[in-house]
């Protein structure tokens, strides 16, 4: 790679230089930036710069010749079918975001055994655009719904801050076990990660325990069918792994298909009280409301998967039509 300049965008403004050249060439070092600034051969606008030189929006940046290790990846080769079902799930999009209604069974990023996953589908999603679009926040391999993905390096580190700083509202659905008694509340109790490996889970904690993360749930059902299974709706005011599930666990109302963390027998014995009923995990990221890079806001909401709404029409349950996306600025 020769040397190269690149001006700066208006959504990558007041970001540190080193942040900067970490988002454009992910493979390269801190050091490799710390020593590139040292000699003068990254610039600012023609003029020597620091690693921690925030930047504003049309400044030119000198790139020195970056290692082939560290430049970006060319774009990868998606299934065409998995690209067509991938644009098909878009609910969603400006020049800033993406919005998904992810699909039943998809993992989100790659790990053991894993290999077909959306992170590595996301050059599908470009539409023309120069930067592959970024996840920002994750949803468990068989939790469906609406996934957020910023289309430019800056709105990821934007949208990144949102979720970090708890500026994002998010509602899920539920099918659950058993009737939640009280029928609504606030679920305040810490969680921790237990055990390794592919055994790893989360688990109630104690509120003194070192390892404890504090997790908060509000919650209220929405209906139910004979006492025996009941739709909540689910607003997590906290993100911890799996806190919607272990919630609904401590509420003595595990979700419908939790093999992981379903109360044995339980969960199981009312699936098969009713014929034909999916015995996948029913829980749906509904809404999501966030404030968009660009100014105002973003709501957007997200139809129920196929097999949550054949579950619902077996029970009786009638949810709205999700509503059309809506920018306020």
């Amino acid at each position: 790679m020769s040397i190269q300049s690149q001006v700066v965008t208006e959504d990558e403004a007041d970001i540190r230089l080193d942040r900067w050249f970490r988002r454009h060439f992910p493979g390269l070092q801190q050091s490799l930036i710390q020593k590139f600034c040292r000699t003068g051969q990254i610039r600012v606008d023609g003029a020597r710069a620091g690693t921690d030189t925030r930047l504003m929006p049309g400044q030119t940046i000198r790139i020195p010749p970056i290692p082939i290790a560290a430049e970006p990846k060319p774009a990868s080769r998606v299934d065409p079918h998995d690209a067509k079902d991938l644009q098909q799930a878009v609910i969603y999009q400006d020049d800033h975001v993406l919005v998904l209604n992810k699909p039943y069974g998809l993992p989100v990023q790659g790990g053991p055994g894993i290999t077909r996953h959306l992170d590595g589908m996301l050059d599908a999603l470009r539409f023309g655009a120069e930067h592959r679009p970024r996840l920002v926040h994750r949803l468990d391999r068989d939790t469906t719904g609406v996934l957020l993905l910023a289309r430019t390096p800056g709105t990821a580190g934007k949208l990144a801050a949102a979720f970090r700083g708890r500026d994002v509202e998010k509602t899920y659905w539920a099918v659950v076990a058993g009737r939640p008694v009280p029928v609504e509340g606030r679920i305040d109790l810490p969680l921790k990660r237990v055990g390794g490996g592919r055994g790893e889970r989360t688990a109630p904690a104690d509120r003194d325990d070192p390892e404890a993360a504090r997790a908060i749930t509000d919650y209220r059902t929405l209906d139910n069918a004979a006492q025996k299974l009941s739709w909540l709706e689910l607003q997590p005011l906290t993100g911890r792994t799996h806190q919607l599930r272990v919630h609904c666990v401590a509420l003595r109302a595990p979700i419908l298909g939790d093999e992981k963390y379903e109360e044995p027998d339980q969960n199981r014995a009312f699936t098969a009280l009713i014929e034909g009923l999916s015995s996948d995990l029913h829980l749906h990221a509904r809404r999501l409301v966030l404030p968009h890079p660009a100014g105002g806001t973003l709501a957007v909401e997200a139809d129920l998967a196929p097999h949550m709404k054949a579950t619902f029409k077996t029970l009786g349950f009638h949810a709205p039509p999700p509503r059309p996306p809506e920018r306020r600025r």
